[in-house]
């Protein structure tokens, strides 16, 4: 790499973001975020891990296949046949990566009862492996902060001489802490013969909310390659959030001279986007993207800002591309104006799926008085679920409820069948649900049931976010409209039908884990 100041973004979001309990996407959701990341500049984009599924080898497949400017990767362990199926998946993009891994700390070699000479001979054998294959490897020794610094040495020398061109440190427990991070990169690039030769990259997870400050640690050390997600979506609390990094890296550009290839316009959209389609809402104060990020209440904090906006803001909303004006549309609004609006919004929305939008529009807004930027938002996240393509939908729904009693009456679509029920409960919403469990049966327990109201008014969009599991596996579901009953069942039903994708993914009876366990 000639550029020594260039930071290579890594985005993981397919692969170690999906891996959040309840986060799974279907194929064409996968899609649709990959197109999203290789038009804003994204360098290396971890499509997946072509053998833990079916699926997952047909969406890193497609997104090898589609990609225009990102170097496609997908994960492998240290095992022969991991490698050969990932460079099957791979191998049809323009720019491939294969990305194999092994845990390295004590606590990992003792799981697959390796001694460090036998586990060396392993990296040596399956990276060569790699790079019979395809000339772009990385190589990631999981757990690397906690490893011995002579036996992580002893490796990564390993590694470079049989062809690894980029070298990942993952703290894969996010237990390290940015003095640590810094220390350990310029260690390496100091003791192991090649390193200059090669990129070092890092992987931060966010446990004890260092994420960030763990890869910035690790770049201003010398690592040139930074692993993150989108929204910071990953196992546990969390990956580095590359909305973070990169803004981070703008803003402060006169301490941190690093440039990135990405079009920080597309944070907002894409940011909202992974939120629908992941059903992982972005909390309200989350650094860059969260909805609280450029909103003031304080009266001095207002005052200032009105006078110049620099005294209390470090960055502009456009800088992300979010729109600065909060301006209503309203039922006369057409649709050039929603698909502007949109457009400002971080939504690029093709003329199918602005038609569907449209219709939505035109029915929140003869409902409420005006329609906001958020209620807009939440429009477009309702839209990801609840669609015709859904196995269960809901049909029509009618709630009674009182001092006198609790029922629902229910129709649903489920598969070609259309089945209708009457329930009673404790309150309108269980009503609802047992109305559903008796279309549906099933054994998912709700985790979490959450509602806030996306603008003020008694005519305010209720959004609503549930979380099931089921038998280890977890989904969840979000959905929003001016009836919070119905936005509760719609959600309800979102998250059984991620359950029932999440079943059909892993297979029935398999360990619900597999999944997660390849995480690094």
């Amino acid at each position: 790499m000639t550029d020594k100041n260039r930071v290579l973004i890594f985005d993981t979001t397919l692969r170690d973001g999906e891996q959040s309990p309840g986060a799974t996407m279907t194929h064409a959701e996968k899609l649709e975020i990959a197109q999203m990341l290789d038009e804003m500049g994204v360098d290396i984009i971890e499509a997946g891990f072509p053998i833990a599924s079916e699926g997952d080898f047909a969406a890193v497949s497609e997104i090898a296949k589609l990609s225009k400017n990102s170097v496609i990767c997908g994960l492998a362990r240290a095992q022969l046949p991991d490698i050969d199926r990932c460079w099957e998946a791979v191998k049809h993009a323009r720019q491939p990566r294969i990305h194999t891994f092994i845990g390295t700390s004590p606590l990992h070699r003792a799981i697959p009862n390796l001694d460090m000479d036998q586990m060396a001979e392993r990296i040596h054998q399956t990276v060569t492996h790699a790079r019979n294959l395809c000339d772009n490897v990385q190589w990631s020794p999981m757990d690397a902060t906690r490893t011995e610094h002579d036996y992580l040495c002893r490796v990564v020398e390993i590694a470079i001489k049989a062809g690894a061109t980029t070298i990942n440190i993952p703290d894969t427990v996010g237990y390290t802490a940015p003095r640590e991070s810094a220390a350990l990169i310029r260690m390496l690039l100091e003791r192991v013969p090649g390193a200059d030769e090669i990129i070092f990259a890092t992987h931060c997870h966010n446990d004890l909310g260092m994420a960030t400050a763990n890869s910035l640690a690790a770049v201003e050390a010398g690592a040139r390659q930074v692993e993150c997600t989108i929204n910071g979506l990953g196992e546990r609390a969390g990956n580095t959030a590359l909305e973070e990094v990169v803004m981070a890296l703008k803003v402060r550009h006169d301490i941190m001279p690093f440039d990135t290839g990405i079009d920080t316009t597309k944070i907002m959209g894409i940011s909202r986007r992974v939120a629908a389609v992941s059903g992982f809402p972005v909390q309200f104060n989350k650094a860059i993207v969260g909805k609280n990020a450029f909103l003031h209440e304080s009266g001095i904090h207002q005052d200032g800002v009105l006078k110049n906006v620099e005294t209390f803001e470090i960055m502009r909303p456009a800088d992300i591309g979010l729109n600065e004006a909060n301006i209503a549309m309203g039922k006369h609004s057409g649709r050039a104006a929603l698909r502007a609006k949109l457009r400002d919004l971080g939504y690029e929305v093709g003329d199918n799926q602005l038609k569907d939008v449209f219709v939505r529009f035109k029915a929140l807004a003869d409902r409420k008085k005006e329609v906001y930027d958020d209620d807009l938002v939440a429009l477009m996240q309702d839209s990801s679920a609840n669609t015709d393509s859904d196995y269960l939908q809901v049909k029509h729904l009618r709630v009674v409820c009182g001092s006198d009693g609790q029922s629902a009456d229910l129709t649903m679509v489920v598969g070609d069948e259309e089945k209708t029920v009457h329930a009673e409960g404790d309150g309108p919403v269980d009503a609802c649900f047992n109305a559903v469990k008796a279309i549906w049966p099933h054994n998912a327990v709700l985790q979490l049931y959450q509602v806030h109201a996306v603008t003020e008014g008694t005519d305010a969009q209720a959004t609503v976010s549930v979380r099931m599991e089921e038998e280890g596996r977890i989904a969840t579901g979000q959905a929003a409209d001016t009836d919070t009953i119905l936005a509760s069942v719609k959600a309800y039903v979102g998250a059984l039908n991620r359950l029932k994708l999440r079943r059909e993914m892993v297979g029935e009876g398999a360990d619900s884990k597999q999944v997660s366990m390849y995480s690094h």
